[in-house]
């Protein structure tokens, strides 16, 4: 099984080699540390499986996912992180086949990696954490969505969470910014795409 490990910091790539290079059923572990190196390796490689940090720099794990799987509907994603997480839903519009967290013991990611390679889903929750983070979003970003979904404007939008313009503008772009857009249609076309919204 080939392996494509897609993250932006070294010291996660030298870790998940060492882990992936151990297991017999790796034939091979190749990194990207960027949407466009992923999309190279995957041409190169064609990898079962693509492990894929959901924040890579300024870019979305859900894009890069999206975008490997256009190019190369072979590679399945699973998508991972230390500081964030995405629902299951959100994921699967996204087209990754599972999710897993940097956190997690390594035999159990490496089992994660060699499911999803094997055509299986990974997506185990934990209840007694907040679920309000997809995406890297607050629960406060959710709301602020929510309400651009429905039209309001941004002095609607503050009236209608008792906070200043100034909070609800600061808010609106950190929404732009994990979301990878840059405009409130955007916004709401993406997080409608990724099941974001009601």
């Amino acid at each position: 099984m080939v392996v494509l490990v897609v993250d932006d910091h070294d010291v996660v790539h030298w870790g998940f080699r060492l882990m992936l290079t151990q297991q017999p059923w790796v034939a091979r572990c190749v990194s990207a540390h960027s949407g466009d190196q992923a999309l190279a390796m995957a041409t190169r490689y064609r990898p079962h499986v693509a492990l894929v940090d959901l924040f890579i720099g300024e870019e979305s794990g859900a894009e890069i996912c999206e975008r490997l799987r256009d190019a190369q509907p072979v590679t399945r994603v699973l998508l991972f992180s230390g500081a964030g997480e995405i629902s299951p839903q959100a994921a699967r519009a996204a087209g990754a086949a599972g999710f897993a967290y940097k956190d997690w013991p390594a035999r159990r990611i490496a089992s994660a990696v060699r499911a999803v390679g094997l055509g299986l889903t990974v997506f185990t929750r934990d209840d007694d954490q907040d679920r309000s983070g997809t995406l890297g979003l607050t629960q406060r970003e959710r709301s602020v969505l929510e309400l651009m979904a429905s039209g309001s404007t941004n002095p609607e939008i503050a009236d209608a969470l008792h906070l200043s313009k100034h909070t609800i503008k600061e808010h609106t772009s950190a929404v732009y910014r994990k979301l990878g857009v840059r405009n409130r249609t955007e916004a709401v076309q993406r997080a409608q795409r990724l099941g974001l919204l009601a």
